[in-house]
């Protein structure tokens, strides 16, 4: 039998390359661009794997867990994100993600992070480099801190701003940046 496998990615380039080489390897993609049609899709069709984007054009993906959970408990669920950090990481873990793993990664690294069955999940087990045992650059620690704070506000970049004593279009310029490094 054929495995499947839901990928909930908006970026249209890098969907298809994964789509492809995941194909190649045995797995039945199914592609949606965003939450409500990926929801759709949870509904119609029973998945052995997912790959959800974090960001979704300014969504987050993280609420298609449980649903994704509800309707195969023994689903492997890989959150993948150009913008880590721990605090999305741990909420990931905690919805019920089993990995999470920072962009860019190539199709052998989302195969390993799939398919690790004994893997306990680490919220920064995506996060950690052999520099990791020094402390995090000021930096570091300010985006760390953005991202907290943005996801206690659910998202929304005005409170977040003013919770942050920031001016918005500097939240939001901040935010278009990749994170930096420790």
């Amino acid at each position: 039998m054929t495995p499947s496998l839901l990928l909930v990615e908006d970026d249209e380039v890098f969907a298809r390359a994964i789509t492809r080489a995941l194909g190649l390897r045995g797995y039945a993609v199914v592609h949606a661009t965003n939450a409500d049609t990926a929801s759709h899709v949870i509904n119609q069709t029973n998945f052995d794997f997912s790959i959800l984007d974090l960001n979704l054009g300014g969504h987050t993906s993280l609420s298609l867990i449980q649903p994704l959970r509800s309707s195969n408990p023994g689903m492997r669920i890989l959150i993948l994100t150009g913008y880590a950090s721990i605090a999305t990481a741990v909420e990931a873990i905690k919805l019920g993600a089993d990995d999470y793993l920072a962009k860019p990664a190539d199709t052998g690294d989302i195969l390993n992070a799939l398919l690790e069955e004994g893997h306990e999940a680490s919220p920064t087990s995506a996060l950690t480099t052999e520099s990791a045992l020094e402390p995090m650059s000021v930096r570091r620690l300010e985006w760390e801190h953005i991202q907290k704070v943005l996801a206690e506000n659910e998202g929304n970049i005005s409170e977040t701003a003013r919770q942050l004593k920031m001016h918005r279009r500097t939240l939001q310029r901040k935010l278009q940046k990749r994170p930096v490094a420790s």
